[in-house]
């Protein structure tokens, strides 16, 4: 249960006085639905006004405060600006110019002899000053000489933003200190009320912002540690393989180091009491599920059975087939188990695994439901782990007689800093070595310019027999917009090619998706229009060639994984990178480490520099972690002092239950990082 000191934080956005349905509606578009979210959604920059008696030229360029009376108006005809006359206290005169809408709302703003606090960016136009679309503030209102700037939409000011960000703060009570006393007087910060206010009023406060930094950090390390002692601590059961499985593969090639080493791990981990819990990162096509079938093959040759949980239908039955073949010949029975069995076929599964005749379990989400009973599961492989939380781990966890073990697996490359924040609780292993004979990736970089001759070399590629991805654009943050997108585009392509084109996108039912992807690995369809839907799952070998569409709108780590799609099978593959004309320099750089780097951690890294670990990790409704007060930079200056931290308060200072225990399990809740710490519910 949250302690009810918070209670004030958690209410909903409207208990904020002025705001109704209406100002609920661009909040809620910046995720902003409660009142700690507007206290925690903080400036990323600030303006500083100058307050000025009288108007002077030295001060052309910077942003000014002072006191005007409008003296006259002048309306240029058709869409021209409306211009205002005004003066100082002196007599000297500027121009405010508003561009758009009519004259009529500017002349109730400013009407003609009335002082008006007026504030804005001055600028020299020939001979006269002028101060374009200034802020005005109410008769004898001061503004602000250092104004927050806020992440914004359409409907809402800065201003707007920091008088509810005030509001929020003032409903925040005093909390008890969770940081270690020493730790808080060398760095110097203030109490996180303190650091809370004194950021919002001047985001130039670096001390407020650590402080404010460190106590997520620190809230999610010990979230953390505290899942990994639980674990630790859990008697589960010990599997020691004999070899005679695996001594049976005959695979047509050597494992790499890397796999090698990752196996030893394994089997060590295994061969322990206290439940693995290990992660394990490779590339795209670093070998992830051969090193998986071997820690499932040690559980079997130990007397256990094994699961492996796919994110998707499609992919589950895909590591069904890949395990099949690579295990051929070997005397264990493989099952499948995804929501499309029904009826009889699920039946004689369930009763297989009740039974102990399925060895290894490949299957979806249902294969942890309630009505799914192993005789006993050793072992846990967890495809995809980004798309699980915590939470979902730990129960996936609860199906054994002893807590079983749990490998995880990603592709996605994490930079070393984000792996100890999102998986801070776990062991890693890295694949950071491909297999012989695996062919970089061609990519290039192509301008928009040129969509007729990418359409063409779709054209000959199809006529080859080969088959493509499209990947269309990220219009905005909307499924709609993809949709609309990938539709237009997959029209565009069947009018000149016909029925070999496919089109998926998020917003179509599973079983409709599956059908289509289905059919472009069956070689039914020759080109797959897509949104990013496609970004992992599908493994077609013949497809070698993908182009992406508006490629500078994406984040590196997305486009590799995109990329990642060709290049399955043998010979080469390409990536055309389409991208716009009116490129940033990050875009530049992105584009330009695409077409020169295959690597997927040092792709990672970059990302993560030029992005932040909001991007890098997801929303948090893929159970991802994100990380709303901390930058990149302050999460590399503070994650080690904050594990550490984390680590004393447990191992010296009582963990939860001293005064600095249950004022830490309060900021496990303030900062959401309670959800799937079993002990800290239970105690």
């Amino acid at each position: 249960m949250r302690p009810d000191i918070l209670n004030p934080l958690f209410a909903e956005v409207t208990a904020l006085k002025g705001v109704g349905p209406a100002l609920a509606k661009p909040l809620d578009r910046l995720g902003l639905k409660r009142v700690v979210d507007v206290a925690f959604h903080l400036p990323t920059g600030w303006v500083d006004r100058w307050p000025r008696e009288e108007l002077d030229a030295s001060d052309v360029g910077r942003i000014i405060a002072i006191t005007l009376t409008p003296t006259d108006y002048r309306v240029s005809s058709g869409r021209g600006p409306t211009r205002v006359t005004a003066s100082d206290a002196k007599g000297n005169t500027v121009s405010l110019v508003y561009f758009g809408g009519s004259s009529g709302w500017v002349k109730k703003l400013l009407p003609v002899g009335e002082p008006r606090r007026v504030s804005g960016k001055l600028e020299q136009y020939g001979e006269t000053l002028q101060i374009i679309h200034p802020d005005l503030g109410d008769p004898g209102e001061e503004f602000r000489e250092r104004e927050p700037i806020y992440p914004l939409s359409e409907g809402l000011t800065s201003r707007r933003l920091g008088a509810l960000a005030t509001q929020s703060v003032d409903r925040a009570p005093v909390l008890g200190e969770w940081i270690e006393p020493s730790l808080k007087s060398q760095r110097g910060w203030p109490d996180w009320r303190d650091a809370l206010a004194r950021f919002h009023a001047d985001p130039a406060d670096k001390l407020a912002h650590e402080r404010l930094a460190y106590d997520e950090v620190f809230a999610n390390q010990l979230a953390m540690t505290l899942v990994r002692a639980d674990t630790r601590k859990r008697r589960g059961r010990a599997l020691a393989g004999d070899g005679r499985l695996r001594d049976l593969l005959r695979l047509p090639y050597q494992l790499t180091g890397a796999q090698a080493r990752t196996v030893r791990e394994i089997e060590g981990d295994l061969a322990q009491t206290a439940p693995m819990l290990r992660l394990l990162q490779g590339d795209v096509g670093s070998g992830k599920t051969l090193v998986a079938a071997m820690a499932m093959l040690i559980a079997v040759e130990a007397g256990a059975q094994a699961a492996m949980l796919a994110p998707t239908e499609i992919l589950a039955r895909q590591h069904y087939e890949t395990l099949r073949k690579q295990l051929a010949g070997l005397p264990i029975t493989i099952g499948v188990l995804t929501g499309r069995d029904k009826g009889r076929v699920r039946e004689a599964t369930l009763m297989g695994l009740a039974a102990g005749e399925i060895d290894i379990l490949v299957g979806t989400h249902a294969i942890f439901q309630e009505a799914v009973g192993y005789k006993d599961l050793g072992l846990v492989v967890v495809d995809e782990q980004h798309r699980f939380g915590v939470a979902q781990r730990m129960e996936l966890q609860a199906k054994g007689k002893t807590p079983p073990h749990l490998l995880a697996m990603t592709a996605t490359p994490i930079p070393r800093t984000l792996t100890l924040a999102q998986y801070g609780e776990m062991d890693v292993s890295r694949l950071d070595e491909m297999p012989p004979g695996r062919e970089p990736i061609e990519t290039r970089v192509v301008s928009e310019e040129r969509l007729d001759e990418v359409i063409n070399a779709i054209g000959r590629h199809m006529a080859d027999g080969g088959q493509a991805y499209w990947v269309c654009p990220l219009v905005e943050e909307s499924e709609k917009s993809d949709l609309a997108a990938a539709e237009m585009r997959a029209e565009m392509l069947q009018q000149r090619f016909g029925d070999r084109i496919g089109v998926v996108h998020g917003r179509m039912k599973p079983a409709e998706k599956d059908a289509v992807m289905e059919a472009f690995a069956g070689n039914r369809l020759s080109v797959l229009v897509a949104t990013t839907v496609i970004e992992v799952g599908v493994d077609v070998p013949n497809a070698t060639l993908i182009v992406i569409e508006h490629a500078d709108r994406f984040g590196l780590a997305q486009l590799h994984q995109l990329r990642g799609r060709v290049g399955r099978g043998g010979g080469l593959s390409r990536c055309l990178l389409l991208r716009g004309n009116a490129l940033s320099e990050t875009s530049r750089a992105r584009l330009a480490l695409m077409r020169e780097s295959n690597d997927g951690f040092r792709i990672a890294e970059e990302d993560l520099r030029l992005r932040g670990a909001g991007d890098m990790l997801g929303t948090r409704q893929s159970g991802d972690l994100a990380f709303r007060l901390a930058t990149p930079e302050m999460l590399a200056d503070l994650l080690q002092c904050a594990q550490d931290d984390a680590r004393l308060l447990i191992d010296r200072d009582g963990g939860l239950e001293g005064p600095r225990g249950q004022a830490a399990r309060t900021a496990l809740y303030l900062f959401e990082r309670d959800a799937g710490v079993a002990l800290l519910r239970s105690g």
